[in-house]
């Protein structure tokens, strides 16, 4: 039987007014006045500034020296944020003022380009998360290890720590270019199409802290992958560069650009080019500089890539960049294939030298200070000195020779990280949540680690005819830091309406995705008005809705195939 064809959901209308009554606030059309607050206090201090003023004056200080402006806005340049306040609920979340919300302690952002790391890297980070933030750490869907309680007394001394062994916070969160994904099997995949790790340290090493590119309109994600299953979800980043075969010219990169989610999601586009490895940093500058020159700063909801994007099309996007910002043009370039694999890279899987990597699963990305030291000696005793971030919240170890890898898989369970995780494990992610979050409704971590552990009871004996991993992303605000528009099932946190009373729970999301094995294109879910979930609901509502479309399905349909097709009685 012909499996149904999907159209794919690029995202809502993001178009601003074709004849705007004020100016967009771009720098290169409307001049560099400030135009809203954010801009202002961008524009008076360069937030890189603000390092200097934390290890001299607000260490010695605490947090009540600390300006306001820096604190709720300068200090995310080197990855700070205050953290939700404990005990406030999720209905005064919009109600209060972010000082009313905070706590006197700081999420701490480790940025972890291509998530690549030693394990004496990961050790450290394992012994300042014990040391000074209450053996708290979060793998997150970007790469990145947050630590949560740290002080800004303790700041000046974990990034002492942090740059003695070659990390930092710089530009992990703020208006700049954040974290770049890499594929987490770079340099070691056997099936690998390119290496793209040359290009990710050229970028970091060149562009990241660099006073120019750190007034940019808004936050800016970048991915690179040189791995054939698209492993660092390209379609909703900013700038991203996926390995492909020219038939002429050799491997070089597909560049795509604009892509985010939040309260307006939008998938990349292509711009049709082929970017030599060698020009990738070029590139990718180019791409950035027209951001920071054009891009809108007047309104921050419409400051995103995307935006502008919209308004000027692929055609002229790519004409700017070749005419203003590059040496030379680009050459026409194909399309990268269909992914060939499943880019979480959870299991053991086979190196092109002959060892081995192992990748495992933690619950929803929830692990310890304390695991992450372990993970580092675990890693060190099998014969391995490196391990790896995903962007699907997983850690991957590398280098294992053959006669280890039971042992260690072994161990990882040991640890909480399986390797061998059920689909609903593999399958679920989450965002920081209402436990640390100043934006957050709902708990997200607990609610989904508790919603793993029923389906798996529930379900677990249906995993053969299930097949496939089911995406269950789980999210506490309209935000989509678990990227709830292209998942399976996609929860949005919200106060819901369930028997006339307002509780925590979330929106669905249906039927989203990027490009992988079973779909050719990345697509937006659909959503069912008036379905919501109670949170502590959502196994019931996950296990009603996939025994459904396994009833339901015809051969060969994926999940997100059904539930774009399904009446909306099979959806509830």
């Amino acid at each position: 039987m012909t499996t149904p064809q999907q159209t794919p959901i690029r995202g809502a209308r993001t178009r601003t007014t074709r004849t705007p009554t004020k100016p967009h606030g771009q720098w290169l059309v409307d001049g560099t006045e400030p135009l809203n607050g954010n801009e202002e206090f961008k524009l008076a201090d360069n937030g890189l500034n603000v390092r200097e003023r934390i290890e001299n004056e607000y260490a010695q200080g605490g947090f009540a020296s600390i300006d306001p402006t820096d604190l709720h806005g300068r200090f995310r340049w080197w990855g700070l944020y205050t953290q939700r306040k404990p005990g406030i609920d999720g209905g005064r979340t919009a109600q209060l003022e972010p000082h009313e919300l905070e706590d006197e302690y700081f999420m701490l952002r480790v940025r972890i380009d291509g998530g690549q790391l030693t394990t004496h890297q990961l050790r450290v980070i394992g012994e300042i998360s014990t040391e000074f933030a209450r053996d708290s750490a979060d793998l997150t869907d970007r790469q990145n290890i947050q630590l949560h309680w740290i002080r800004v007394e303790d700041v000046p001394e974990i990034w002492r720590r942090l740059e003695d062994v070659g990390l930092s916070t710089t530009e992990a969160c703020g208006d700049v270019p954040r974290v770049i994904l890499g594929s987490p099997v770079a340099g070691i995949s056997a099936d690998e199409i390119i290496d793209p790790t040359p290009q990710i340290n050229e970028i970091a090493e060149r562009f990241i802290g660099d006073p120019t590119l750190a007034n940019l309109p808004r936050k800016y994600k970048t991915a690179i992958t040189g791995h054939p299953s698209q492993d660092v979800v390209h379609e909703i980043n900013d700038c991203a560069f996926v390995a492909v075969e020219h038939p002429e010219l050799g491997i070089g990169y597909d560049l795509w650009v604009g892509g985010a989610l939040s309260v307006v999601p939008r998938l990349g586009e292509r711009l049709g080019t082929f970017v030599a490895p060698e020009r990738v940093a070029e590139v990718w500058h180019g791409v950035t500089q027209i951001f920071r020159d054009y891009g809108y700063r007047r309104l921050r909801n419409k400051a995103r890539l995307k935006f502008l994007l919209a308004d000027w099309g692929t055609e002229k996007f790519r004409e700017v960049l070749e005419t203003e910002y590059l040496d030379s043009p680009l050459p026409d370039g194909p399309a990268a294939p269909t992914p060939t694999s499943i880019g979480d890279h959870v299991g053991v899987h086979a190196q092109k030298d002959g060892r081995f990597y192992v990748g495992a699963a933690p619950l929803v990305g929830r692990v310890s200070g304390s695991t992450l030291t372990a993970l580092a000696d675990l890693a060190e005793v099998h014969g391995s000195r490196r391990v790896r971030t995903t962007p699907h919240q997983k850690m991957l170890v590398l280098d294992i020779p053959e006669a280890e890898v039971e042992a260690l898989v072994t161990g990882l369970d040991a640890l909480g990280l399986s390797a061998r995780p059920s689909l609903f494990r593999r399958g679920t992610i989450a965002c920081t949540g209402i436990e640390y979050c100043k934006l957050a409704i709902v708990e997200t971590k607990a609610n989904a680690a508790t919603a793993i552990e029923q389906l798996e009871e529930r379900l677990g004996a249906l995993e053969p005819e299930i097949g496939r991993p089911i995406t269950l992303h789980v999210n506490g605000c309209p935000n989509s830091c678990a990227r709830i528009q292209t998942a399976d099932i996609g929860l949005k946190g919200q106060l819901v309406s369930i028997d006339g009373e307002q509780v925590p729970g979330y929106q669905v999301h249906l039927g989203g995705g990027l490009a992988g094995v079973d779909r050719a294109e990345a697509g937006l879910g659909r959503t069912v008005r008036g379905l919501k979930v109670a949170a502590d609901g959502i196994a019931d509502y996950a296990e009603r809705v996939i025994r459904r479309y396994l009833a339901d399905r015809i051969e060969g349909e994926t999940f997100a195939q059904w539930a774009h097709r399904a009446d909306e009685e099979a959806l509830q």
